[in-house]
């Protein structure tokens, strides 16, 4: 089991720039497939972006698609979530979200294991 810690939210003007950290403590994290997902007031939790545990496969949300990028720090064995030219509507608490598979993709209830989020707030 893996424990994911979100960090690198905050407030930041439309147009600017936020990198997202996560980070799980174990020795088999870096064989993890990882997801990024954002939930907005009112809203249902929606898909961001989703990597492979190799890299070999990346996915995007329309939405981000272009502005973000998901990787991997493999020294540091932390994920990131680059996120940039950022818009009122990103704003949201940003999750990011762990599973064995390969590539679980962009449905939420294909991954297990969940951290406690953080917040992004983009001001117009």
């Amino acid at each position: 089991q893996v424990q994911p810690v979100e960090s690198g939210g905050g407030l930041v003007q439309a147009g600017g720039s936020l990198t997202l950290s996560c980070a799980a403590s174990g020795p088999t994290w870096y064989k993890f497939a990882t997801g990024w997902f954002r939930q907005a007031p009112g809203k249902e939790r929606g898909f961001v972006a989703a990597r492979s545990w190799d890299g070999g496969r990346t996915g995007y949300s329309d939405s981000v698609k272009g502005r973000f990028t998901i990787s991997r720090d493999e020294v540091n064995n932390t994920v990131f979530l680059q996120m940039n030219n950022l818009k009122p509507e990103d704003t949201a608490v940003y999750y990011c979200a762990a599973d064995e598979a390969y590539y679980p993709g962009p449905r939420v209830g294909e991954y297990d294991y969940w951290g406690q989020g953080t917040q992004v707030t983009v001001s117009s």
